[in-house]
């Protein structure tokens, strides 16, 4: 059997397992398995063969049981939701859920503390995406309404990761006790904010198609549009300026990130690394929709090449133990991101 936040985890998330492998051990198994859970709950939103009303049953109770409930029916949520996966990996992760969550059980009360914490931040993200996109194509598209509503989508699926990114590595990094937890959580929220919103602007093509648009609808609104005018590949170029907006808002969390990443001391190079690598990645990924010229009708998601962030990772692994070579790595990827 594969290790869960070894094997498995590389198999469902390449990204992030590049952050987790490099990690300080002690902090690999809460996040490990804290994200093992949240791409768990995920999976069973995403699987469209069962009903929007069953799936949110389903997440009910993993919910319940990511919060330390007893909760039997786990195993029938693995049954229901398994089968319909394509991806081996996934129904794999499905059927071990029990499995991690016992090994949650087995974490210290602190680390056990914080992993439910944020499960339960995401879980509540899972739900509102599944209730305010009732659709399952673009015949049912909806849209979010205002910035707020995209800030708070952000923060629900990613933001809270750096809470709980912060609250572990204070917990278990001595050198970490001069920082100020309060303005570092904080920071750390824009950090998780920053990649979730490239995801965002990466993914609005394929979304649309889903029946989800997260591009404000009074935003759109504000230029003419409606979201279904987004389906027109030729009414796209029209949204340009309220993306170029969304992308500076993404740089404004970027900056963020940098100064969260660069107040960790040098000594801790691996947490370092593990900061850097997705930032470098996200800002890369930034600069390539930013210099398309219709990036809201590509038929594929815009990703920067394996050789290009196999280059960011020699490129940072030197760079990683001087403040002013890694401001210069970002601010080379930074200054790219023309809007």
């Amino acid at each position: 059997m594969t290790d869960l936040v070894g094997d498995l985890l590389r198999r469902v998330s390449r990204s992030f397992y590049l952050s987790l492998a490099i990690l300080p051990r002690a902090l690999r198994e809460p996040l490990g398995l804290a994200y093992l859970l949240a791409r768990a709950s995920d999976t069973v939103a995403d699987t469209r063969l069962l009903p929007r009303a069953e799936r949110l049953r389903h997440l009910a109770t993993l919910g319940a049981a990511y919060a330390g409930a007893a909760a039997p029916e786990v195993a029938g949520v693995a049954r229901a939701c398994a089968s319909a996966q394509t991806h081996a990996a996934e129904r794999e992760l499905l059927e071990r859920v029990g499995e991690t969550l016992a090994r949650v059980e087995r974490l210290p009360a602190g680390d056990r503390t914080a992993v439910r914490a944020v499960l339960a931040t995401i879980t509540e993200g899972q739900r509102f995406d599944l209730e305010r996109f009732p659709g399952e194509d673009a015949a049912g598209l909806a849209a979010l309404d205002t910035l707020a509503d995209l800030d708070r989508y952000t923060y629900l699926v990613a933001g809270c990761v750096g809470e709980f990114w912060t609250r572990l590595c204070v917990a278990h990094r001595p050198r970490l006790a001069a920082w100020d937890v309060a303005a570092m959580t904080a920071t750390g929220v824009r950090f998780g904010k920053a990649l979730q919103l490239t995801n965002v602007l990466r993914d609005v093509p394929a979304d649309l198609h889903q029946g989800r648009c997260y591009l404000p609808a009074r935003e759109l609104a504000a230029l003419g549009l409606g979201p279904r005018d987004l389906l027109d590949t030729q009414r796209t170029p029209a949204a340009r300026p309220l993306l170029d907006r969304l992308l500076r808002l993404a740089l404004e969390h970027y900056d963020a990130a940098w100064r969260y990443t660069l107040a960790i001391p040098r000594a801790e190079w691996r947490l370092r690394l593990a900061c850097a690598w997705p930032l470098l990645i996200g800002l890369g990924t930034l600069a390539a929709i930013a210099r398309h010229p219709n990036p809201l009708a590509v038929v594929r998601p815009i990703k920067i090449s394996r050789g290009a962030v196999r280059a960011i990772l020699a490129r940072s692994a030197l760079a990683v133990w001087s403040d002013a070579a890694l401001r210069r790595e970002a601010g080379r990827l930074r200054a790219a991101v023309r809007v």
